[in-house]
Formats: structure tokens, sequence, C-alpha cells
């Protein structure tokens, strides 16, 4: 059986990945440049991969995962539907809106792995896979900002 820990953190870096997968649907329809599409569809690949990664562990727990936060969707949705209506370039908002994502994905993955120390070594494994993801999507991202 697993750990509590190990349970917590695989909850929080489902939640996590779900949250980042809706946010990459939320905005790709909307990019004009097409290597800014590229991108968002192979961080959103990357996030599905460590997704199921994520899923197979749940299942071995028999654990059913987490849903991200309603109020932190919500914020999410809200924020991105107001910058996107700005009238600014709108590739340079979608960067900008996936650029603070990742910076608070990589925080609380961190936050999560520092609260739950004893969690199963695999499954930090999986956490500080994601978290370099995300650093590597906010490299990307760069050049659109």
């Amino acid at each position: 059986m697993p750990s509590d820990d190990t349970i917590k953190l695989l909850n929080e870096c489902n939640a996590g990945i779900k949250m980042g997968v809706e946010s990459i649907n939320e905005v790709i329809d909307r990019v004009k440049n097409d290597d800014l599409r590229n991108i968002l569809n192979k961080y959103l690949e990357d996030n599905k991969n460590l997704g199921d990664k994520t899923h197979e562990y749940l299942n071995q727990f028999h654990d059913s995962g987490k849903e991200p936060n309603p109020i932190a969707k919500t914020m999410s949705w809200f924020k991105t539907n107001i910058k996107l209506l700005q009238g600014s370039d709108v590739d340079e908002q979608i960067a900008d809106l996936m650029t603070d994502g990742c910076n608070m994905g990589i925080k609380s993955i961190y936050r999560y792995l520092n609260k739950y120390p004893n969690a199963n070594n695999d499954v930090k494994g999986l956490a500080k896979d994601i978290i370099k993801s995300q650093e590597k999507f906010l490299d990307d991202l760069r050049i659109f900002l």
C-alpha cells in the first residue's frame, strides 16, 4: 500500500496536468503563429503523456485522481478571456498566459514535493519530470513574449 504522501503528491500532479491541458486547449484555436501553435501542440501532447503516466500510478494504487480546483479553473478562464480581449498581440498574450501557468505549475509541484517528502520515489520522479517539462515549455515560449 502506498503512503499517504504518495497518493497526495500523485493527486496534485494529476490535477496540475489536467489544468495545463485545459489551459492549452482554451487558447490553441486563437493562435496565429504556426511556430507557437506547434509548441503548444508539443506540450499538449507532453502533458497528455505525463497524464497517462499519472493515471497508470493512480490505477496501480486504486485511486481515481483529483480534479483541478473549480475556483482556480474559473479564475484561469476569466484571466484568459479578459487578457485575449485586450486587443494587443494575441500570440504574445497567449505566450504570457502560458508562461504564468508554467510558473504556477512549477511552484506548485515543488511545494507539494516538499510537503509530501515520504512519497514513493517513482512518483517523486514523475513530479520532477512534470517540472522539467514546464521549464522547457517556458524556454520555448520566451521568443513570443
